[in-house]
């Protein structure tokens, strides 16, 4: 038999059987589909999830409070707060690998504006916020170092507090109310969206931290502090700038831990990338299991045909087919059904992938490689499950395939 044969004659021995040759093939495209959507829908999810970290801000540093034990028992993180004013002010005259810092001073409370009243997120903060957040404003203005040191009652406020309170207007220029206490907004920040956590970050008010601190949560210590590195290169070295400015600052011995936590994007980052990672590969796991499934299956049909055509393999043998030509047409027909499940499967895999990011907004990447690695992986399937039928095929006897019913 000479190969330029090969595919006509194992495309013609399928389409005898179209229906079993379909369901055959069922198993290889599920099986090549399922891996390309799954490890798509992983990498999607890790560049999701990079965005969204990186929407944070510019080379954004976090100074957060440590967690303090009691009786050996650890207490959770946040529950050894020592962070003050002066943390700030001291990160920012000492740090010299920070371009912008920033206290934050959070409190929960009702504001009531023009149309009525909104539970929201109120945090403090100083001018250079917007900058390490990469935030930016739709109208007005953001409140001045001026407005820092006089306590000024302003406010700038996120796109949900100014649909809820302002809907259909421009808030600047308007007053609210928080705790009793009047403010002017001065402006309204763009849209941001949802956190990697799923928080609506519009959903906040935003006024000079002096005021949130002294007016609203009455002093004491505040919530967190926020910096950016001067360039993405100096990001490690301006990490371990801040911890050594700290510990000196609360008076820490050498032999005493960090009262306080300092994480950068790049470590978000790296273990939200991981766990995206490890998601992927199980996934992707999962989903092969079921091509070696489809495998199977091709062996088990491949295995009924060289039993119903055991009498056409006897007459081929006995007008000069070689075993070697059977093999090879068994080989080929198991070949052809796991490649052509193949592509079936990838075209599936790109309808799914489209049907996730328009019409249910899942992000899915499909990587170029894994679509060739799928579709490869179907071929070898093919070949290694395809193998045993026809080499059966190949060793039967002439004269017993004659005389077989």
């Amino acid at each position: 038999m000479k190969w330029s044969s090969l595919p006509k004659v194992a495309v013609r021995s399928l389409l005898k059987n179209k229906m079993r040759s379909l369901l055959t093939s069922l198993g290889i495209i599920i099986g090549v589909g399922a891996v390309i959507i799954m490890v798509a829908i992983g990498e999607g999810s890790q560049v999701a999830i990079a965005e969204t970290i990186n929407s944070l801000g510019t080379n954004m540093i976090m100074i957060r409070p440590s967690f303090s034990r009691m009786g050996g028992v650890s207490r959770g993180a946040g529950s050894h707060n020592r962070l003050t004013m002066d943390d700030a002010e001291t990160l920012k005259s000492e740090a010299t690998l920070c371009r912008w810092v920033s206290p934050v001073v959070s409190s929960g409370d009702q504001v009531i504006g023009g149309a009525g009243n909104w539970n929201t997120s109120i945090m403090g903060v100083d001018v250079d916020y917007l900058s390490i957040r990469a935030w930016e404003l739709t109208s007005g203005e953001f409140f001045t170092e001026r407005d820092v040191r006089a306590r000024a009652k302003v406010a700038v406020l996120g796109k949900t507090v100014a649909d809820e309170l302002f809907p259909g207007q421009d808030p600047v220029g308007e007053r609210l109310r928080i705790r009793n206490t009047p403010f002017m907004v001065i402006g309204l920040l763009t849209e941001k969206g949802e956190d990697a956590m799923g928080r609506d970050e519009d959903d906040v008010v935003m006024a000079p931290s002096t005021t949130v601190f002294y007016r609203l949560s009455g002093g004491g210590r505040i919530h967190m502090i926020v910096a950016s590195a001067v360039s993405p290169d100096s990001l490690e070295a301006a990490q371990e700038q801040i911890i050594g400015l700290m510990r000196t600052a609360h008076k820490l011995a050498p032999a005493e831990d960090d009262d306080f936590a300092v994480n950068t994007q790049t470590e978000i980052v790296e273990r939200a990338s991981e766990t995206a990672q490890v998601m992927t590969v199980l996934l992707g796991s999962i989903a092969a299991v079921s091509l070696l499934v489809g495998g199977i299956g091709i062996m088990n049909i491949m295995l009924v045909s060289v039993t119903e055509r055991t009498r056409e393999i006897g007459i081929r043998m006995s007008v000069g087919g070689r075993g070697s030509d059977i093999l090879l047409q068994f080989l080929a027909e198991a070949i052809l059904l796991s490649l052509v499940g193949g592509i079936i499967g990838i075209l599936l895999a790109f309808g799914i992938a489209y049907a996730l990011e328009h019409i249910w907004h899942i992000r899915t990447v499909i990587d170029p490689a894994m679509t060739v690695l799928a579709f490869s992986f179907s071929g070898v399937v093919g070949v290694f499950f395809g193998l045993y039928p026809a080499r059966k095929a190949a060793a039967l006897n002439p004269i017993d395939a004659l005389r077989h019913e």
